[in-house]
């Protein structure tokens, strides 16, 4: 990737929520601030290679969208009155900010409406805040890019449909939207965790840095939501163990191989804090919670022989209490694993093949166990489909290299 390139790709990452914000607020339309943004950072990848990157590039792609987007309107003569408007309006600089003073995370509240489904609130906001890009946000939700396509439509089409207005949230409006945007940003996390795209870094430390911050800013405005505190917590602790999760030759590192000395004392020692404050309040934890405790838990060993898997199995259950998710299921039977057996393990993960047999991590797990009770051949099998539907290079040399260590 050239320097321009990479400019590009960091600019993208750093304005893109700034500029669809900004184009929201003016012409009241999220897709002719999509359209137009889309344009305005086109534009720029053919500008930018010829002539380089502008001095101020966040100013260069407001101005050149604001201009795409008057053009689109300019040619929609049907506009309504208001669209008219805001062709003679300069952008509302000076409109009140209400209690958040972010762009990105205000408009991923604006976004996260309640008349909207969840699962459209999130695949909407993930495309038009988040800067992913519509296969990204498909293996996210374990549909096919297609299917997430005509749910973002349904989206647009309901909020104009309805009429669903894009005003600043007040501070009433945040404790029944936090629920969908604390899953916004953690889906953007595990993104960042671990790229689904096979052209991209396997660990985008942007994406990880963003959805981190963006997450302090609401437990800062949301100081006794647990929620969002859990998931502060969540994010921090596996963000600790980036430093060892990619070796020297560009493989993933797996839990128990990791050098838990490279671990972030930093990040760990406040994300336990953080754990321990929201046991001490006896209100029964939420999802995040119960999954930054198990995280807690990991990150406590010394070495992967030390880990409490009889505690990490207890939390998991109690997860499932309120997340009886699939993959919550395939997750804790990595913990069965520990304490009961593979053989126990595996009986549980084959029962989720009708619902997981798209998911990678489906295939890694049932590798893994059939290894460990000596069913090479099957577990050969199980690693070439989960080499198959893995997202990045990384992953893939990781999968690659286990399944040729097996007789």
């Amino acid at each position: 990737m050239s320097d321009v390139e990479e400019a590009i790709t960091r600019v993208h990452h750093e304005e893109w929520a700034r500029v669809v914000a900004a184009l929201t607020r003016r012409f009241g339309d999220l897709d002719i601030a999509e359209e137009a943004a889309a344009e305005a950072f086109a534009t720029a990848v053919e500008r930018w290679r010829a002539d380089g990157v502008p001095p101020n590039p966040g100013a260069w792609l407001t101005t050149t969208a604001n201009h795409k987007a008057v053009d689109r309107i300019r040619r929609e003569t049907k506009r309504d009155d208001k669209h008219k408007e805001a062709l003679m309006t300069h952008d509302a600089q000076s409109e009140p900010l209400g209690v958040i003073d972010d762009d990105r995370l205000r408009l991923i509240f604006t976004c996260c409406h309640p008349a909207l489904a969840v699962e459209s609130r999130l695949a909407l906001t993930l495309r038009m805040v988040g800067g992913l890009t519509m296969p990204e946000i498909a293996r996210a939700f374990l549909v096919t890019e297609s299917t997430m396509g005509q749910r973002i439509t349904r989206a647009k089409a309901k909020i104009k449909a309805a009429g669903i207005p894009y005003r600043l949230p007040s501070a009433e409006d945040l404790p029944e939207r936090v629920t969908g945007v604390l899953a916004v940003l953690y889906l953007v996390f595990n993104e960042g965790y671990l790229a689904t795209g096979p052209d991209t870094d396997p660990l985008r430390s942007d994406l990880t840095a963003e959805a981190i911050r963006l997450t302090r800013l609401i437990r800062a405005l949301l100081p006794d939501n647990g929620e969002a505190a859990g998931l502060l917590a969540l994010m921090l602790l596996i963000e600790a163990r980036r430093p060892a999760r990619v070796s020297s030759t560009g493989e993933l590192v797996s839990l128990p191989e990791q050098d838990r000395g490279a671990w972030s004392t930093e990040l760990i020692a406040e994300g336990h804090h953080l754990v321990r404050e929201r046991l001490a309040t006896g209100v029964p934890p939420g999802r995040y919670q119960i999954l930054a405790a198990i995280n807690a838990v990991h990150t406590s060993a010394r070495d992967m022989r030390d880990t409490d898997w009889s505690q990490v199995l207890a939390l998991y259950n109690q997860l499932i209490r309120v997340d009886p998710s699939p993959i919550v299921h395939l997750n804790r039977a990595i913990a069965v694993a520990e304490v009961d057996g593979p053989d126990v393990a595996l009986a549980t993960v084959d029962r989720l093949e009708p619902t997981l047999s798209g998911y990678h991590a489906y295939h890694v797990t049932r590798a893994d166990l059939l290894r460990r009770l000596g069913r090479s051949q099957d577990s050969r099998t199980a690693y070439d489909q989960a080499i198959a539907l893995a997202g990045n290079t990384a992953e893939t040399a990781y999968l690659t290299r286990r399944r040729d260590q097996l007789a």
